[in-house]
């Protein structure tokens, strides 16, 4: 039986950032006919229709599209930068959109974890990613949402989470994605 390939995105570039720790956790709870593929979204240029146009894409967004192409699914794991999301996420969506006619994300499930250190969790985030995902095509799992507050809080040196209830609560999530993964995958 083959895996379910979910391709795993977090929106920060720091190597030890709150989103890859609970990017990774999050992969540690899923189902084992899920295979997480975690995909790094530092080497990525930023998008420049020109370089598409003529046929000069650098070889970093052919890969990166190869990568979206073969994945089944997605978790995206974004912390709020100055009320919105980051700007390497959204690179990432214009890449894997484009050229034309050539969607790597349209039709596939996926779901949205925000956290930030402040006590919204990174809610601003989450909705404002919302709307580009949908655009391109994305199944968002709407419900249960999850965002994480205070994530220093709750988040261990080793990437394990500290409290019990969001243990509970993430655990009821990666649940409820594979569902949604199932339904619409």
């Amino acid at each position: 039986m083959s895996k379910i390939c979910i391709g795993v995105i977090a929106g920060s570039l720091r190597k030890a950032s709150y989103s890859k720790r609970v990017a990774r956790y999050v992969a540690g709870l899923f189902p084992a006919d899920f295979a997480a593929t975690f995909i790094d979204l530092a080497d990525l240029p930023m998008y420049n229709q020109d370089l598409d146009d003529e046929g000069a894409a650098p070889e970093a967004w052919t890969a990166f599209r190869r990568t979206v192409a073969a994945q089944d699914a997605f978790l995206f794991v974004t912390p709020e930068y100055n009320r919105s999301f980051p700007a390497v996420l959204k690179n990432a969506l214009d890449i894997a959109s484009k050229p034309a006619g050539a969607n790597q994300w349209a039709g596939k499930p996926a779901a949205l974890i925000s956290q930030s250190p402040g006590n919204l969790g990174g809610a601003l985030a989450n909705q404002h990613i919302r709307q580009p995902m949908n655009f391109l095509g994305l199944k968002l799992m709407a419900q249960p949402e999850q965002m994480i507050a205070e994530v220093a809080t709750v988040l261990g040196a080793d990437g394990e989470i500290t409290s019990e209830h969001k243990r509970s609560s993430l655990a009821a999530f990666a649940e409820a994605f594979a569902g949604w993964v199932r339904e619409n995958a």
